[in-house]
C-alpha cells in the first residue's frame, strides 16, 4: 500500500495552528489568573478542565494528522511530538521546583532582622 501524501503547506499550517493555540492558551491563562479572584473555586476548576481538554484535543488532532499522513518525515514527526512535550516538561518542572527566599528564618539567632 502506497503512503498517502499531503502537501507540505498543510503540515506547516497544522503546526502553525498548534503553536498559535499554545500562545493563545498562555494569554488566556494569564487573563484567567487576573480574574481568578472574582470567580468561585468550583467554576474555576470546571473552566480550567475545559480549557485543558480543548487544548489537549487540539494537540492530539495535529499530532494525529502528522503521524497519519507524514510518518515517513522523521523531522516533522519529532517536532510535532517534541514541542508539546517541551511545554509539558517546562510546566511540570516549574510546578515541582521550590524556589524562594527563606525570609530570614534560616539565619542564626532567630527571625528577621
Amino acid at each position: 500500500m502506497e503512503p498517502i501524501t499531503i502537501p507540505p503547506t498543510l503540515l506547516v499550517a497544522g503546526v502553525g495552528v498548534l503553536v498559535i493555540g499554545m500562545l493563545l492558551w498562555r494569554s488566556g491563562a494569564r487573563k484567567a489568573r487576573v480574574a481568578a479572584d472574582a470567580a468561585r473555586a468550583g467554576a474555576r476548576a470546571v473552566s480550567l478542565a475545559g480549557r485543558v481538554l480543548v487544548l489537549a484535543g487540539l494537540i492530539v488532532g495535529v499530532e494525529w494528522v502528522v503521524i497519519t499522513y507524514a510518518l515517513h518525515n522523521v523531522t516533522l514527526v519529532g517536532a510535532v511530538l517534541g514541542l508539546p512535550a517541551l511545554f509539558a516538561a517546562y510546566t511540570v518542572v516549574k510546578a515541582v521546583t521550590i524556589v524562594g527566599d527563606s525570609g530570614g528564618y534560616g539565619r542564626r539567632g532567630g527571625g528577621k532582622r
